[in-house]
């Protein structure tokens, strides 16, 4: 149990991270132009589906879903809330000094690359036969000698 929860904030810190880095580079690299933003938003959520992909695919091979499901689910929403309500104070900003639009389109936007970036990630572990599931009946298999 303590090792997923290290697992989780292990997730929920390299994605806030990735939202950190693409906000001081906006702001000191680039002069916080909208263009600058515009493109760290999408390199930075990129960034995120990959994480997502890659943490998914390394943990679908141990764990069943259910459980890789939900560490995924929680270092995602502890990365989210961070990025959104401390995030924005790296770019000299408050959370809610674009508005609430802007506010709830960055949460509907990091939760639908995350789920795209597990979903991905685990399709392609299931394709390649490299899940839990699969390694459990091949293991099967062998023990039964067929």
């Amino acid at each position: 149990m303590k090792m997923r929860g290290v697992l989780v904030g292990g997730l929920a810190g390299v994605l806030f991270g990735i939202n950190l880095v693409t906000r001081l580079l906006v702001r000191f690299a680039f002069d916080v132009s909208d263009t600058a933003v515009q493109r760290g938003s999408v390199i930075m959520l990129g960034l995120i589906g990959l994480t997502c992909l890659a943490y998914t695919a390394w943990s679908c091979r141990w764990l069943p879903p259910g459980q890789w499901a939900v560490e995924v689910a929680l270092g995602s929403l502890v990365g989210l809330l961070l990025a959104i309500l401390v995030g924005p104070f790296a770019s000299a900003a408050s959370p809610f000094a674009d508005g609430a639009g802007e506010f709830f389109k960055q949460v509907w936007q990091w939760s639908g690359v995350t789920i795209v970036g597990a979903l991905i990630g685990f399709g392609a572990m299931t394709a390649l036969g490299q899940d839990y599931r699969t390694q459990g009946l091949r293991m099967f298999v062998r023990e039964r000698g067929r």
